[in-house]
């Protein structure tokens, strides 16, 4: 499994915690930064992962910043993303299984490394379930992705 990886200034200590894990898992990372802790923008890295993911260079993504709010926001911008803010290991299990999630958002300064790296075990390898009401539900929002409109 190939899974892009970015980070803001807020998570990049726990991105690289992420990233050595995911590759001693036997997954490839695509990593697109950020590469330091000065202050940066977290659009500018959740863009590069959900066009990876999108357009099939990575399996799955995951976005990391100080609280994994801005990254998720940003993600779930775009048609085709479902980005889950997790930060518990039963939502990361429940966000795959249910949701058919693609995008991982996390904040450093709100879990620790080794909670972190739990979700994303959890997280990358739990299934989608398949269910018909679940089929039904990420229809219905694809539905609404296709169709939504600014209201005066």
């Amino acid at each position: 499994m190939k899974v892009a990886l970015g980070a803001d200034h807020g998570g990049y200590h726990l991105k690289n915690n992420i990233k050595d894990f995911i590759i001693k898992l036997g997954h490839e990372v695509i990593d697109v930064g950020c590469d330091c802790s000065d202050s940066v923008d977290y659009p500018d890295y959740a863009i590069p992962v959900c066009e990876k993911v999108l357009n099939g260079d990575a399996d799955k993504g995951i976005l990391i910043c100080g609280t994994g709010i801005g990254m998720s926001i940003a993600a779930n911008k775009y048609p085709g993303i479902r980005c889950a803010l997790v930060h518990d290991t039963f939502s990361a299990k429940a966000t795959r299984e249910h949701n058919d999630t693609n995008v991982l958002a996390m904040g450093e300064r709100v879990i620790g490394p080794g909670l972190a790296i739990d979700i994303v075990k959890i997280w990358i390898e739990t299934e989608f379930s398949n269910e018909e009401r679940h089929v039904n539900r990420i229809n219905k929002m694809n539905t609404i992705e296709k169709e939504a409109t600014i209201h005066p």
